[in-house]
């Protein structure tokens, strides 16, 4: 009964125009508002796993890292434990440090991973080889697969034509008595396999080595480590695996899974995520004060309908509700057509990619979008309250009203 007497109303010709104009306007700053809201939440989501997908050729799906200091020890029988968990696919250890490249006239501060041969199991890195192949060599003749930065920034040249490329690499050793700060150093020789390139973040910083050829650089035990990255046969195991982990190892170690190994990464997307999206909710507020203004003046023009409803016996909620269906069917039309038109926009970005991103730095050119109910959810929820809110002081206005018959 409500939305009919709403229905007649948005339909029917008013003494003044400018409530038909202001209901429009209203109508159409929601639809344009809500439209921008899923488009802005969808191409995040399009972002957000685009970038997931390549840390995750990064981050494995644990990390065991020492709670204080660079490195931990680990018992041959504690990794047997470890690798006797049923959930764990495959463990990697790993010897890490800060180290200075020297490539002739070239110098640049790399993060030196010494990774061991479980490492192709565990991560993605080796399936973003750009030139060359993912060939680490051994202690006696370490290789190395660099980043694209850091490649660039080394003058490092992979080619048959000049042979295989010799550069100096040096490292802090970790535990030294003297005094000699030179003594505190050593200096290798290692020669490029590979390039990868993921990120900017890992291409610029990072080199992969074997461990063995840290660990002797560094002066590390054997049984010493700086991480142990691990694969899972399904990533819903991570909170079991955490735990059954730290229970074999006991205090001293600190687990995280992908999210919290660049946690401020993440963090950073979702609050910009919903930055925007509320800047976006700022322009709803907006069509609020329209659609206060519209009512307003249409229970103003009602005056004589709202008596008449009166006199028939309608009591003041009856015609409350009578006027908040008005707003609220302003409200869902607005609504409607802003998600569909979202939606449509969203499935053509999908189909046929025709929005393109500027530049050709990109590792895509195009916005990519995906869909996710929650974001329908709230989006339409966040409308139909502001819509709610601001239809509820005319709707109040209209009950108060006295009876007048004329």
């Amino acid at each position: 009964m409500y939305l009919n007497f709403a229905w007649r109303y948005f339909n029917a010709k008013k003494s003044a125009n400018a409530i038909n104009i202001i209901a429009w306007v209203t109508t159409g700053v929601i639809a344009f508002a809500t439209c921008c809201q899923i488009l802005v939440l969808s191409v995040y989501n399009g972002f957000e796993d685009l970038v997931k997908s390549l840390y995750s050729s990064f981050y494995t799906d644990l990390k065991i890292v020492p709670e204080t200091g660079k490195t931990f020890f680990l018992s041959p029988d504690k990794i047997k434990q470890l690798k006797n968990i049923h959930q764990i696919s495959g463990i990697s250890f790993i010897a890490e440090e800060k180290a200075l490249l020297q490539n002739g006239t070239f110098q640049s501060v790399i993060q030196l991973k010494g990774v061991d041969n479980n490492f192709n199991n565990v991560s993605g890195l080796p399936k973003r080889i750009t030139k060359g192949n993912f060939n680490i060599g051994n202690a006696e003749n370490p290789l190395m697969v660099v980043g694209s930065g850091v490649q660039y920034a080394s003058g490092i040249r992979l080619s048959n034509e000049f042979g295989e490329e010799k550069m100096a690499v040096i490292l802090p050793k970790s535990r030294v008595s003297d005094n000699d700060p030179l003594q505190s150093l050593s200096e290798g020789i290692i020669s490029p396999a590979g390039v990868f390139s993921v990120q900017q973040e890992f291409d610029n910083a990072y080199a992969i080595t074997n461990i063995d050829f840290v660990k002797q650089q560094t002066g590390l035990s054997n049984d010493e480590y700086a991480a142990a990255e691990i694969k899972l046969l399904n990533e819903k195991d991570v909170v079991l695996v955490k735990k059954e982990i730290l229970k074999i190892l006991g205090e001293g170690f600190v687990v995280k899974n992908r999210y919290q190994q660049n946690s401020n990464l993440y963090n950073t997307m979702e609050t910009e995520k919903w930055v925007i999206y509320a800047v976006l909710t700022l322009i709803l507020i907006i069509a609020a004060f329209n659609m206060l203004s519209s009512l307003t003046m249409l229970v103003l023009e009602k005056k004589q309908d709202i008596s008449i409803l009166q006199s028939m016996g309608a009591s003041s909620l009856q015609i409350k509700k009578i006027f908040l269906s008005e707003g609220l069917l302003l409200g869902s039309i607005g609504t409607f057509i802003g998600v569909i038109t979202a939606s449509v926009i969203c499935y053509l970005q999908v189909t046929f990619k025709f929005i393109k991103i500027g530049g050709a730095s990109f590792l895509i050119d195009y916005f990519p979008v995906k869909f996710l109910a929650v974001d329908y959810i709230i989006v339409i929820s966040t409308a139909m309250l502001i819509v709610m809110i601001s239809s509820w002081a005319p709707a109040a206005k209209a009950s108060r009203q006295s009876l007048e018959l004329k």
